[in-house]
C-alpha cells in the first residue's frame, strides 16, 4: 500500500489549518486526501458551502468528539456544484440551523463579500447547541440532504472524485480511499475502526 493510501487510515483528526498529515488533518483536509487531491482545507471537488459549514465545524466542536468528522469527510467528496446548487445549499442551511433560534430577519447572502465559514456560522453555532447524540444524526442528516441537493447535476463530478482515472490510490481490497472509510463508517457516522484514536 502506498503512503497516501495508509496516511488516511492513521490521521489524526485536529482544529485548525495543517502542513500535513503528520501534524494532524481537519475534516476536509481528509476529503482532499480521499478524493485524491493536494493536502488542502480547499479541496475541489467538495462544494464551498459544505466545506465551509463542515470546517467551522470541525474547528468548533468540543474537544474529544472530531470522530465524528471521520465519516463526513467521506460523504461530501465528489459534491462541488455551481453557482444555483452552492446557493440552495447555503438557503437551507441557514434556514437549518434558524429553526433553534427563533424567528428573525432573514439576511442576504453576501457571499461576494464574505467567506462561507463565516456565512454559515450560525448553522454551526445552532449545531453545537445541541447534546452530542442528537446533534451527530441532525449534521449527519443536514449533510446527506445537502449532497442530495443537484445531486444529478454533480454525480458526473462525484464519480471522478472517487476514482479519477485511477489517480486515487486503492488498498488490498481494491478500495479507494472515500469508498473504504464509508463502508467501516457505517450510515450512523459511527468512528471509524481502524483509524488510531487520539485523546
Amino acid at each position: 500500500m502506498t503512503p497516501a493510501a495508509s496516511a488516511y487510515q492513521t490521521v489524526r483528526l485536529a482544529k485548525g489549518r495543517h502542513d500535513s498529515p503528520d501534524r494532524g488533518a481537519c475534516v476536509m483536509e481528509l476529503a482532499s486526501m480521499l478524493a485524491g487531491e493536494r493536502f488542502t482545507d480547499h479541496p475541489r471537488g467538495v462544494c464551498p458551502v459544505i466545506a465551509g459549514f463542515l470546517r467551522s465545524y470541525n474547528d468548533l466542536l468540543p474537544d474529544g468528539q472530531q470522530n465524528e468528522m471521520y465519516a463526513y469527510a467521506s460523504l461530501v467528496v465528489g459534491t462541488a456544484a455551481g453557482r444555483s446548487v452552492r446557493r440552495q445549499r447555503a438557503r437551507r442551511v441557514l434556514a437549518w440551523g434558524e429553526r433553534t433560534r427563533g424567528p428573525h430577519r432573514r439576511r442576504p447572502l453576501f457571499v461576494r463579500l464574505r467567506p462561507w465559514d463565516f456565512v454559515l456560522l450560525p448553522a454551526v453555532q445552532a449545531a453545537l447547541r445541541m447534546d452530542p447524540a442528537p446533534r451527530r444524526m441532525a449534521v449527519r442528516a443536514l449533510l446527506e440532504e445537502l449532497c442530495a441537493i443537484g445531486s444529478d447535476r454533480v454525480a458526473t463530478a462525484r464519480a471522478a472524485a472517487v476514482d479519477p482515472a485511477g489517480a486515487v490510490p486503492r488498498g488490498s481490497d481494491g478500495a479507494t480511499p472515500a469508498a473504504a472509510l464509508a463502508r467501516a463508517a457505517g450510515a450512523a457516522g459511527a468512528p471509524v475502526g481502524g483509524f488510531t484514536r487520539w485523546s
